[in-house]
């Protein structure tokens, strides 16, 4: 009798077990799928071909499925195995999904913060080597980057005990100059404006010694959006290129300047490229005085953003801002591009040969094809439509099936060096609508057309003959309606 009840002993506390085990297990799958399935809709994964309404009622019915077998108590071991099986598939959902959410919270973030780099200077052969051995007035033009400089005086005074002794001077530039010619023994230099000094004195960093540096991280403010603008069929964004390598929140010159119209129903896309020597009114930061348009980045996105929407008459509802370090990261990334070339030439950079016909970049070929202008007949018209048919190139291949696929590689690799205030339930949007249609869009470029001319006054750098681009009122009008076109949806 005794060894007759004692495997049925045995048994009894192994079905509890089970029952136990495939609870919890019911319970841990329940919570994961819930979690899986609140950010797939908060967030606007998936939707496409009904994707995610399959994906519920699939995980509806195995979580009934499952509920039953654990209250009637049958199949247990079979019980067991599912559950482990599609709690490992919701875990790993979870982790990459909220992976792939942090990356695009990431490129948001970077659209909050911007870097000023603050520098004092000295002659490289200066005896002085700290901001303690100071004796003499210190060059800055207080009017034109005041806010700044203020911030740099208050640094070094309170954490250094140094007060400077500001002597006001028309530019960054021509502070630069009287430095080097032993007018002044200290000049401020704020890093944004170095590219400035360097078209007129390439070597200038040589020639200078940073005793003190100093850098302004500043929240940017939010630009209110019109909480519609994602449920249009059409919008702009605003492609800004920066001419240095680094931290994307660095502020710079604004070197590449494309207007992206984008129409999801019709499939339509034009790309408009604005010169950066265009001589245009600047906004914010540059007074609404006349100036390149390169030198609105020195403002900040936003004096960028506004001096475009003052051009074209137009809103810009979004934009994005990358560096060079992310252009060659991203061509590398989808495996090359392949582009047009009309003209035969050897890029200073690199010293690549680009045949006319269709050739193919890898990162490195790219950058020297999109910075070359001196060897090309028109100069930075021919290298502002170069940009054009990079960034229709780099489009076409982000919105093919096999990239999207690959989004969050493609995210992971560049999120450091972009920065957009495009949220992720857009562009999760444009995403599910290029998947759900399967239909490529169709990429038109122009650009916009002007007259060189010398010695028109620039704000950034008075005083000095710079090369501008006088814009023609009817290659402008010309952009417009293009524009205009492809919002209407013609």
């Amino acid at each position: 009798m005794d060894l007759q009840i004692k495997p049925k002993k045995k048994n009894s506390t192994g079905n509890k077990i089970f029952l136990i085990l495939n609870w919890i297990l019911f319970a841990l799958l329940t919570f994961f799928t819930a979690l899986d399935l609140f950010i797939m809709f908060r967030h606007n994964l998936l939707n496409f071909k009904n994707i995610n309404y399959i994906i519920t009622g699939f995980m509806a019915v195995i979580l009934i499925l499952l509920f039953v077998l654990n209250i009637i108590r049958k199949g247990k071991i079979f019980t067991t195995i599912m559950s482990l099986f599609f709690l490992l598939i919701t875990f790993f959902s979870f982790n990459y999904l909220n992976k792939g959410l942090n990356l695009f919270d990431k490129l948001n973030k970077n659209a909050k913060i911007s870097e000023n780099t603050m520098i004092v200077a000295v002659r490289a052969d200066s005896d002085m080597n700290s901001v303690n051995d100071i004796k003499s007035k210190v060059l800055a033009p207080t009017e034109m980057d005041k806010e700044n400089i203020d911030k740099l005086v208050k640094e070094l005074q309170n954490k250094a005990n140094v007060k400077l002794n500001i002597q006001d001077t028309k530019s960054y530039l021509q502070a630069y100059e009287d430095l080097i010619s032993g007018k002044s023994q200290v000049m401020v230099l704020n890093a944004a404006y170095g590219d400035l000094i360097a078209n007129a004195h390439p070597d200038y960093l040589e020639k200078i010694k940073k005793i003190y540096e100093y850098k302004i991280v500043e929240e940017v403010k939010e630009k209110k959006v019109d909480k519609k603008t994602d449920k249009n069929d059409s919008f702009n964004i605003y492609v800004s290129g920066i001419d240095t390598y680094g931290p994307i929140t660095t502020v710079s010159r604004s070197d590449v300047n494309v207007l992206v119209t984008v129409n999801k129903k019709t499939h339509k896309i034009v790309l408009t490229t604005t010169p950066r020597d265009a001589y245009v009114k600047i906004a914010g930061g540059g007074k609404n005085q006349y100036d390149k348009l390169t030198h609105s980045g020195i403002y900040g996105i936003d004096t960028s953003v506004q001096t475009l929407e003052n051009l074209y008459g137009i809103k810009i509802d979004h934009y994005a801002r990358v560096n060079f370090t992310t252009f060659m990261k991203l061509i590398d990334l989808v495996g090359g591009i392949d582009v047009q070339n009309n003209q035969d030439f050897v890029s200073y950079h690199g010293k690549y040969h680009f045949p006319v016909g269709t050739v193919h970049l890898d990162s490195k070929k790219a950058l020297g094809f999109v910075r070359e202008r001196y060897s090309l007949s028109d100069g930075d018209r021919d290298r502002g439509r170069n940009h054009e048919k990079v960034i229709a190139a780099i489009i076409k291949k982000l919105t093919s099936k096999a990239a999207l696929s690959n989004f969050s590689s493609i995210l992971d690799e560049i999120s450091s060096s972009v920065q957009t205030d495009m949220p992720v339930s857009e562009i999760m949007e444009l995403v599910n609508q290029q998947l759900d249609s399967g239909e490529d869009f169709k990429i038109e470029s122009q650009s916009l057309n002007g007259f060189g001319k010398m010695g028109l006054p620039s704000y950034a750098m008075p005083g000095y003959k710079l090369y501008m681009m006088e814009v023609d009122k009817q290659s402008l009008e010309t952009c417009k309606n293009k524009m205009k076109e492809i919002l209407e949806g013609k």
